[in-house]
C-alpha cells in the first residue's frame, strides 16, 4: 500500500524530490528511484525531515517503526499518518508519547490499491491532528481518488467495503468472465467486456446520482432477459454472499 501511494502521489502532481520511500531492501527501492522519488533503507532517515510521515507497514511492524523513528521526530512540525488496518488510534499516541512534551498529530487512513490510479476511496480518521492539519491530509488524498473523513469506529467498515472490496469486485469479474468463456468469448475477450460493461456502469452511477435500482429498472423489461438472470442470481443468494461478506470483515 506504501508503494501504490507513492505512486499516486506522483501521479497526482507531487514532485518526485519531495518524497522519500524507506523499505528494509534495495531492490524494493528500485522502481521507485527510477521514478525520481528519494529513497532509503533506513527509516529514520526517511522520518527525520517529513512534514508528513506515513506508516505504512503491516499492523505487526507498526510499533516496531514507531519505536524506531521516534527519536527522529519533531511534533511541531511534522504529522503521523498510520496506514495499517486495525491500529487504534489511543495505541499509535501511546506508543509515540515520552517525545518531549508535546502530543503528536496523528491520523489513521484507510486507501485502497487503486489509489495508484487516482481512484481510490480513502478513510481518513482524526485522532490529535489540528484542523489545519486535517484538511491538509484530506487534500493530499483527494487527489488521489475520494476522500471521506470519519470517526475512527467506522474504519473497519470502511476497510471491508473499500479496501476488501477491490478483491470481492474481482472476484465478481472473474466469475463474469468465466461464464463469458462459457457462453462463447476468449477470455482476454471477455475480460475486456466486463472490464468495460464495469466502467460504464460506474459512470452511470455517478453521474446521475441515482439509486442503483433505478437504473436496473432501466434495463429490465418485465419478461425479459434481465429479469431472468436477476433472479436466478438472487435464488442462487447473491445479494446475501455480498452482504455477508462484507460483515465477515468488521
Amino acid at each position: 500500500m506504501g508503494g501504490a501511494i507513492a505512486k499516486g502521489l506522483v501521479k497526482s502532481g507531487v514532485l518526485p524530490s519531495d518524497i522519500t520511500v524507506s523499505a528494509p531492501h534495495q531492490s524494493t527501492l528500485n522502481q521507485y528511484e527510477r521514478l525520481g522519488i528519494s529513497v532509503t533503507t533506513d527509516n529514520r532517515v526517511a522520518a527525520r525531515k517529513a512534514d508528513v510521515i506515513m506508516i505504512a507497514v503491516k499492523p505487526w511492524l507498526v510499533e516496531t517503526v514507531v519505536g524506531e523513528i521516534k527519536p527522529e521526530l519533531d511534533f511541531d512540525r511534522q504529522a503521523i499518518v498510520c496506514v495499517a488496518a486495525g491500529i487504534k488510534g489511543e495505541q499509535l499516541a501511546e506508543w509515540l508519547k515520552g517525545k518531549a512534551m508535546k502530543s503528536a498529530e496523528i491520523m489513521l487512513c484507510i486507501p485502497n490499491i487503486a489509489i495508484e490510479e487516482l481512484s481510490s476511496m480513502t478513510f481518513l480518521a482524526n485522532v490529535s491532528a489540528s484542523d489545519e492539519t486535517v484538511k491538509t491530509i484530506s487534500d493530499l488524498f483527494a487527489k488521489m481518488g475520494e476522500a471521506k473523513i470519519v470517526a475512527e469506529k467506522q474504519l473497519s467498515a470502511g476497510c471491508t467495503i473499500a479496501s476488501c472490496g477491490i478483491a470481492y469486485a474481482l472476484r465478481y469479474i472473474r466469475a463474469a468472465v468465466e461464464g463469458s468463456v462459457e457462453l462463447g468469448f476468449k477470455a482476454g475477450e471477455a475480460q475486456q467486456i466486463v472490464a468495460q460493461t464495469l466502467a460504464g456502469t460506474v459512470k452511470l452511477l455517478q453521474s446521475s446520482g441515482k439509486h442503483p435500482e433505478e437504473l436496473i429498472d432501466a434495463v429490465t423489461t418485465p419478461g425479459g432477459l434481465t429479469i431472468k438472470g436477476l433472479n436466478a442470481m438472487e435464488r442462487n443468494g447473491f445479494s446475501n454472499a455480498v452482504i455477508e461478506g462484507l460483515k465477515a470483515g468488521i
